[in-house]
Parts: structure tokens; sequence; C-alpha cells
């Protein structure tokens, strides 16, 4: 790779790293060619895109883009870098926890979701713990739902005793 393609590909991941607030930097050196295509078809299934990079460049995109605080992921780049972007926040998580049942280890090395930094492979529970916009949602409209719910119940109650008292 020349200097021209290096620098076209630092363009290339600073602009990703600033359009996309939710990815992941995971390790899959430890994994078959066969189970790195599985992955693959699994983040691909879940809509979720992975591309394997150069730790260097990586830096420097790192350092170049908009938000600052991403240089802190900097330290995490050692050996194999697998880049995993996403647009929920906890997909990539579930589907290397899923993975793993199958006795194949690929490691979180660091995540940046919603401008948050997580690093390291203890991190991993904590992110597929995390709820995605559509489960805060659903889970508040339950939650407002809920009180009226039970008025509109206590008042067919009431009305039907009333109907049963006048009987």
């Amino acid at each position: 790779m020349n200097k021209q393609e290096k620098t076209q590909e630092i363009d290339r991941l600073v602009a990703i790293l600033n359009d996309n607030t939710k990815f992941y930097l995971a390790d899959c050196s430890s994994l078959s060619v066969e189970k790195v295509n599985q992955l693959r078809r699994s983040c691909f299934e879940k809509k979720v895109s992975m591309s394997v990079v150069k730790n260097t460049l990586l830096a420097k995109a790192l350092e170049r883009a908009n938000d600052s605080n991403l240089a802190q992921l900097i330290p995490a780049l050692k050996g194999q870098t697998a880049l995993i972007l996403t647009d929920t926040s906890n997909v990539p998580a579930k589907l290397i926890k899923e993975f793993r049942k199958g006795g194949d280890k690929p490691q979180l090395k660091a995540a940046y979701v919603e401008e948050m930094i997580f690093i390291g492979d203890d991190k991993l529970e904590a992110l597929a713990a995390l709820k995605s916009k559509n489960e805060m949602i659903g889970e508040i409209i339950g939650l407002l739902k809920s009180p009226i719910q039970r008025v509109i119940g206590g008042l067919e109650n009431k009305t039907k005793g009333a109907e049963e008292a006048a009987a």
C-alpha cells in the first residue's frame, strides 16, 4: 500500500468514525477463516458491518476523528482488529456472546456507544445488556399505558357493579 492509498484509507476510516455513534473493535485472530466467515455471515444477517482494518491506519483515523475522546481507544489496537459498525448498540455484543457459545472466542477490544467508551473484554456483558432505542421506547410506552389500563379497568368494574346492583 503506497502513501496515497494509506491516506485515502485513513480518510475513509475518519468518515466512517464520524458518521457512526456505535462501533466495536474486536480481535478475531484466534478464529479460523471458516469461523470468521461464519461471524461475518451472522453480522450480515443482523445488519451489522464487519471489516478487518490495519491498526496503524485506524489509530491515525481515531486521532483525526471529530470526537477527541476516540483517541482513548488507541491502546486497544493490538493484534488483528475487526471494526464492527452497527445501528443498534447491543447487537454486536450479543453476536459475540452468541458466537462464544460454540466454543469460539472472538475477543472484544473496545467499543464506542453513544459517546461512551468501553475498553476490555470484561465489558461485553454490560454492552449486551444495553437496551436499544426501540426497546426503550417500548418500555416507556408500556409504563405509560399501564396506569391508563388500570383506570379503564376500574371504571369498567364499577360500571358492571352498578349494573348488577340495579338489576
